[in-house]
């Protein structure tokens, strides 16, 4: 199964593409959407539209997880990554992709085992859990190979409750 990763944001759209069967994980693909700084917010989230379905037909992913808000202090920036959010879930929605969402904590909690763990952390075991090289670069490609990775550990488990009959 492919699975296409989003970390939403409207400078910087983190994507991660990763495979797999259930045992092993590959990642095929990681990058970022970038918008220009000081362009009209609706010419951005254009862009954004238009690199998501370019993606979307380059990789024809199974399904795609997108990372829930976090809601910090600072009300200006939620409202702008959830208008990038919306256009994300929209053109997913338009290409009939299914979508999973996961809240920061259940994906780290997904990759490490606490849902606490810092940058860092998530970084070296995106890296030891597929098998990179190297730490994937920048942050946000990173997040959404954890992402990914998040929702084939979740398919996993429900996948073994299942097999078991809901017994444990």
């Amino acid at each position: 199964m492919r699975v296409l990763g989003l970390d939403p944001g409207l400078a910087i759209t983190g994507y991660g593409l990763v495979e797999g069967d259930g045992q092993r994980l590959v990642s095929l693909a990681h990058g970022v959407i970038r918008t220009p700084a000081h362009t009209p917010v609706a010419k951005r989230l254009m862009l954004l539209h238009d690199e998501l379905s370019d993606l979307l037909t380059r990789f024809s992913p199974d399904v795609a997880a997108v990372e829930e808000l976090f809601l910090d202090t600072n009300a200006r920036t939620a409202m702008v990554v959830g208008e990038a959010r919306g256009v994300l879930l929209l053109t997913l929605a338009q290409a009939g992709v299914p979508i999973a969402e996961y809240t920061p904590m259940q994906v780290k909690q997904a990759i490490t085992g606490y849902g606490g763990a810092d940058k860092h952390q998530m970084q070296q075991m995106i890296t030891l859990l597929l098998n990179l090289a190297n730490v994937p670069t920048p942050d946000d490609a990173a997040d959404a190979l954890a992402i990914s990775v998040c929702y084939h550990h979740s398919m996993r488990w429900d996948m073994l409750l299942d097999q078991d009959g809901g017994k444990t």
